[in-house]
């Protein structure tokens, strides 16, 4: 039945990827065509979550698990209860990322794949140029190690795809699990 979200099972769309890779401006795409679709969806964004749920956080490597935890604890919550959930989260190590994968039973790893060239072209908010100038330690790519999957379910190219063709890559995997419907506007090839 399109759009219907009674009964509908919840799923965790999990977008780790570079900083400036694409990851919120996916999620917020792929959230408007499935709310079009009448799915409940919620979109969590690593700036966000920064900024409410995690502002006592650092980045140091355990300050950045846990917000990955908390992250993957929210996003669980709101799966059980039915919610497509699309995180955007740079969630740069390997490890913290397979403990999100291990406690969320639908669980979809893409990993949002961009070379550092475009992701600094892509940064405005200047972070790249004043990490490369040494004005911010740990910073993800530069000073600090981003662990790509190894085994994720999607990759989406977005400097070499535009961000309709990356998100009709996922609705594809998402149709294919029965969560979501062909969108009729959006091509890829």
């Amino acid at each position: 039945m399109r759009g219907s979200s009674e009964h509908a099972s919840g799923c965790v769309v999990w977008l780790t990827g570079p900083p400036s890779a694409g990851k919120s401006t996916l999620a917020a795409r792929l959230g408007a065509e499935l709310a079009a679709q009448g799915r409940r969806v919620e979109r969590l964004d690593g700036d966000e979550l920064r900024a409410r749920l995690c502002q006592d956080l650092g980045f140091s490597r355990e300050d950045r698990d846990e917000n990955v935890r908390r992250t993957a604890y929210l996003a669980g919550l709101l799966e059980r209860h039915g919610v497509i959930v699309l995180v955007a989260l740079i969630s740069p190590y390997r490890a913290a990322r397979d403990a999100a994968r291990a406690a969320i039973p639908n669980f979809l790893e893409v990993y949002v794949r961009c070379s550092t060239e475009e992701c600094i072209r892509r940064d405005v908010k200047g972070l790249y140029a004043k990490a490369l100038a040494g004005d911010i330690p740990s910073f993800t790519g530069v000073s600090d190690p981003y662990e790509p999957p190894l085994h994720p379910e999607l990759v989406v190219a977005t400097d070499r795809e535009s961000v309709e063709e990356s998100a009709a890559k996922i609705l594809d995997v998402l149709c294919a699990r029965g969560l979501a419907d062909r969108p009729a506007e959006v091509r890829h090839g």
